[in-house]
């Protein structure tokens, strides 16, 4: 369990790679678990004052699946968004379907989890 603080996912990335650090999807898992968490702490109620967000790492010699799951209180379901080329924000979600072999998104406005699946390369290649 994270405490919803912008700090949290700065930590929450660096136990990720501590986590993968010989895996071929270490890069890419770091950089979702900083989407994710930061949509988290952005769009739900994990980024209130007590608000906190959970993620959970599962490991298979060639699969990672990233899971964070929010406080809720959005009742609008998650999507990717079309942002223009000078918003700042916008384009989290995409660049995690862009990285990910699957995503899954359950629950509602009483909280959600989003799991991303990256499969790393059969033999050989050194990223996902």
């Amino acid at each position: 369990m994270c405490p919803g603080s912008r700090e949290e996912v700065t930590r929450a990335r660096r136990w990720t790679r501590d986590i993968l650090s010989n895996h071929p999807c270490a890069d890419d898992a770091e950089l979702i678990v900083s989407e994710l968490g930061s949509n988290a702490l952005t769009h739900t109620a994990s980024g209130t004052a007590y608000g906190t967000f959970q993620l959970t790492l599962s490991l298979s010699p060639r699969t990672v699946a990233i899971s964070v799951t929010d406080e809720g209180g959005h009742p609008e379901e998650v999507s990717p968004t079309e942002a223009d080329a000078d918003d700042t924000h916008g384009r989290g979600l995409t660049i995690v379907m862009a990285l990910a072999r699957r995503l899954d998104i359950t629950g509602g406005q009483y909280g959600r989890t989003v799991t991303a699946q990256l499969v790393a390369p059969e033999t050989g290649a050194t990223t996902c």
